[in-house]
């Protein structure tokens, strides 16, 4: 489904005329030719983003505008996976989780709840982390079928990050979901629809691959105690009967 480009950290992702959904920076619902993930360098200082993308977009050569999402992450750990009418382009990094403990009291839990920006770096200078994925599809959805894309995309992200790193996430994660406006008519977007069961094998081989890549020279990292950085959401809300 998408032309990639990747140059100078920026990879673009080009498909004419494409509805898009973003949850990333300046996201939310748009039409364009192309979408972005963007590599930000150690100690990263930006406050502009709308500044920063624009220089960086022009600096690689890239006219088209569209949903940009960046990362801590290197280009070249960027994986594509296509199954079916689904295509899916991740990034993966992993130093600075956000875990969600489950089972036992507070006390049991642990970690530590040190919350940095991870798209700036730390002052230790490691790389960071970030898992942005962009699923598309050659379907035209639903609006609320767009929405959901974007549910389903998250739901194979943190399955496949629990079973490699123990966390369901990190603290920057995105997702960019597509569609083509054109394309064969889909009202829903569910796990059990041809859409949604392709973009959760998508998401969950693009999200190994870059893993794989990027932590191919290093032990990946279980959890924030073994994390750069990292939260853990280990507060009790109140809950009552309705």
């Amino acid at each position: 489904m998408f032309e990639a480009t990747r140059r100078d950290g920026v990879c673009r992702l080009r498909r004419p005329d494409t509805r898009w959904l973003s949850t990333g920076y300046a996201g939310g619902e748009s039409r364009a030719d192309a979408a972005f993930n963007v590599t930000v360098p150690e100690g990263w200082p930006e406050t502009d983003l709308d500044a920063y993308v624009e220089r960086r977009l022009s600096a690689a050569g890239f006219d088209e505008r569209g949903p940009t999402l960046l990362t801590g992450v290197g280009q070249e750990h960027a994986r594509r996976a296509r199954f079916g009418p689904v295509e899916v382009v991740a990034t993966a990094g992993v130093s600075n989780p956000a875990e969600l403990p489950i089972d036992g009291e507070p006390s049991e839990w642990g970690g530590e709840s040190a919350a940095p920006d991870a798209a700036a770096g730390g002052d230790d200078g490691d790389r960071v982390g970030t898992v942005n994925v962009f699923v598309g599809t050659t379907r035209s959805l639903e609006p609320g079928a767009l929405a959901n894309l974007v549910a389903v995309a998250a739901e194979a992200k943190a399955a496949t990050l629990l079973a490699r790193c123990g966390a369901p996430g990190t603290t920057t994660d995105a997702v960019v979901a597509a569609c083509d406006p054109t394309g064969d008519p889909v009202t829903f977007s569910g796990s059990a629809t041809e859409v949604g069961n392709a973009a959760r094998v998508c998401v969950r081989d693009a999200v190994l691959a870059s893993l794989d890549s990027r932590y191919d020279d290093e032990s990946i990292p279980r959890g924030v105690g073994e994390a750069s950085y990292g939260v853990v959401a280990d507060d009790r809300a109140t809950v009552s009967s309705i």
